[in-house]
């Protein structure tokens, strides 16, 4: 006798529910997202966490008015713009303030000095070789230098060096490098024949390099698909690393973005050093996006271990293609791929299908379970969009203005004047018990290098020992899908956490052996218990 439909799908039922248990389960998404301001009167097309827990941002001065006035009825001298282009956003009070910023900012660069000042470079028009200075207080402004720069420098990259200085690195059609401040007078412009080399015609593809301090003191850059370890103080290529495998250009206009994974500090030395780049637009994007035709973003990446001998890169697969997202390092080692689009490149009106949904990597993980999709914003983050991490482990997202002026209606994406934070999932209520909080240093701790630190710490709940880890970030200059000197240490922590009391511990760690390693400045500790960063704490590597 024939078993009847209703058996039948009973066992059918039995059979895919097997089936699914055995099936390789997806990893949870995870994180939350909150709109800490609908509007902070400009859209944040660069950021910058400061020393003191706020975050400098600016957009350009040449499109008009912003949504923010200055204060007190200022205007911008020798024009009728009495609006803001900058403004210090407060975490604590969750407060913006407007500043007055003089000359064009627009896809310019910038560096924290070890200071705690916010040093930036260039821009477009009357700003392409001006030098910028922010130092924060209540009633701070910019100050400006003329001329600050020998050659103008407009979509370039900085990063601090070891001595304090900072390197200003190519920018459009200026094939060179610089530094600020200048040693005299008459210090030289460096060419860097390597920017021409990866310059393709009409498209470019190379503009805001991604730059990183090797431990031994010189600069890996890359630029459209490959790179080179460089030695600025001799102007001399050390080693040219191979292209990408699928030789797709990842740098501006079909901007991926990198990270410099964390550093792992042992008996004073860095073993493994590796960069990570992912995204971009394939090759064409750009011309075919000026026809309307938006090809889908990259969703691969490319690691390598740039300390081996005879390096190669490893390409791994992105649950979710993008071009113009952000890659940030967070406290616990991870990174974090938040903002951008699928389809198109960056430019006016060139982006298509935003992403909303970060994705975490996990570095250490083997390859083909490194990815995690987190819970999507409502918000798109195109073009001009910005992404920091602050003390608090939360990420600061703002920004994102694919038009030449602000448009609030009848596009595709109107300029977007919000802010949000997004909070990853270590911050969950449910990690509460595991959370360390540290007790001492206490904070803007003045570190020497290679010297004993011990940090005292408490966590509510029972503590795994092994599972505890001590992490410096260094604050980066964010804008176009890049965090300039963006860096994590993970410090040598000789000696297991230990109690003190109920709920006190203690691990001794060994701060980082040079300034190769962590150039000297502003750096935020974190212990981390169980993948769980503890909030952070300003130190000053000196």
């Amino acid at each position: 006798m024939a078993p009847s439909t209703s058996h039948l799908y009973h066992h059918l039922f039995f059979f895919f529910l097997v089936l699914l248990l055995n099936a390789q389960q997806c990893p949870a998404a995870g994180g939350s997202w909150s709109v800490l301001l609908p509007s902070i009167g400009i859209s944040a097309m660069h950021a910058q966490l400061l020393p003191n827990d706020r975050v400098v941002m600016y957009d350009r001065t040449d499109f008009g008015v912003s949504n923010i006035s200055l204060p007190n009825g200022a205007c911008r001298p020798n024009t009728t713009d009495c609006s803001a282009h900058s403004v210090e956003y407060d975490v604590a009070s969750n407060t913006v303030r407007p500043l007055m910023v003089l000359s064009n900012v627009w896809c310019s660069s910038g560096t924290l000095m070890p200071d705690g000042r916010l040093v930036q470079t260039g821009g477009f028009d009357d700003g392409y070789r001006v030098v910028r200075i922010y130092k924060s207080c209540d009633s701070c402004d910019w100050q400006e230098i003329r001329n600050g720069l020998n050659q103008q420098r407009w979509y370039a990259t900085n990063h601090i060096l070891p001595d304090g200085r900072q390197i200003i690195i190519g920018g459009r059609r200026a094939f060179s490098y610089e530094f600020y401040p200048k040693m005299s007078a008459t210090e030289n412009t460096p060419s860097l024949p390597f920017l021409v080399q990866t310059n393709d015609p009409n498209v470019e593809n190379n503009l805001y390099p991604f730059v990183f301090l090797y431990p031994d003191g010189n600069l890996f850059i890359f630029a459209n698909n490959r790179a080179i370890l460089f030695d600025y103080s001799n102007n001399q290529v050390i080693k040219t690393y191979p292209t990408m495998p699928d030789g797709q250009p990842r740098s501006y206009p079909s901007t991926g973005s990198a990270v410099l994974l964390p550093l792992r500090i042992t008996k004073g030395t860095v073993n493994a050093v590796e960069v990570l780049v992912c995204g971009g637009a394939p090759k064409g994007a750009f011309v075919n996006a000026n026809k309307g035709i938006f090809d889908g973003a990259l969703d691969t990446c490319g690691r390598i271990k740039i300390s081996d001998p005879n390096p190669q890169w490893v390409m791994e697969t992105m649950p979710l293609a993008r071009v113009m997202g952000d890659m940030l390092l967070l406290p616990n080692a991870h990174v974090l791929i938040i903002n951008g689009v699928s389809a198109g490149v960056a430019g006016w009106e060139l982006g298509r299908n935003p992403v909303l949904s970060p994705v975490v990597y996990q570095p250490d993980k083997q390859v083909g379970s490194r990815f995690e999709v987190q819970n999507p914003s409502t918000i798109p983050r195109v073009y001009h969009s910005t992404a920091v991490l602050l003390r608090d482990g939360r990420v600061l997202v703002g920004g994102s203005n694919p038009h030449d002026k602000y448009e609030f209606g009848n596009v595709l994406y109107p300029t977007e004047l919000s802010l949000e934070a997004y909070s990853p999932s270590y911050l969950d209520s449910n990690s509460s018990d595991l959370r360390p909080k540290i007790i001492l240093p206490v904070k803007n701790t003045k570190i020497g290098y290679g010297k004993q630190l011990v940090i005292v710490f408490t966590v509510s709940g029972i503590v795994d020992p092994s599972s505890v880890s001590v992490t410096m970030m260094a604050p980066p200059f964010n804008t176009h899908s890049f965090s300039m000197n963006q860096r994590l240490l993970v410090l040598d922590g000789g000696v297991a956490a230990k109690i003190l009391g109920k709920s006190r511990y203690q691990v001794v760690v060994t701060t980082p052996p040079s300034g190769n390693v962590a150039p000297a400045g502003n750096y935020i500790l974190y212990v981390v218990h169980k993948e769980i960063p503890s909030p952070g704490i300003w130190v000053q590597m000196q």
